[in-house]
């Protein structure tokens, strides 16, 4: 299935095109790898990493979408790798505020 497909049907992005934007900006990537073809085939295994505006989510595709369903069904096709707190690399860091602050 087509990599554009899937973010749309997974309710990554609203559209395709907005798939598309995002695709070819050169910041998602497939398995480690960079992706920049919108037509890049994906597969049930495969890992993704979306940039988002709060920061980047990671995750695995346990099953290809049939439709553009409601997002309890999009969630069942694919499971979260980065949930915060679970990795110390890919969860964002805590503050104190004690720490950096002036005397």
């Amino acid at each position: 299935m087509r990599l554009d497909l899937v973010l749309c049907r997974l309710r990554f992005v609203r559209t395709r095109s907005a798939a598309r934007s995002l695709i070819e900006s050169g910041h998602l990537r497939l398995n480690g790898a960079r992706v920049e073809r919108v037509a890049r085939e994906i597969a049930a295994g495969d890992v993704l990493t979306i940039p988002r505006k709060a920061g980047v989510v990671v995750i695995r595709i346990e099953s290809l979408p049939d439709r553009r369903g409601p997002p309890a069904e999009a969630q069942g096709c694919y499971s979260l790798l980065d949930r915060p707190g679970t990795d110390t690399l890919a969860a964002a860091p805590e503050t104190n505020g004690a720490q950096g602050t002036r005397p």
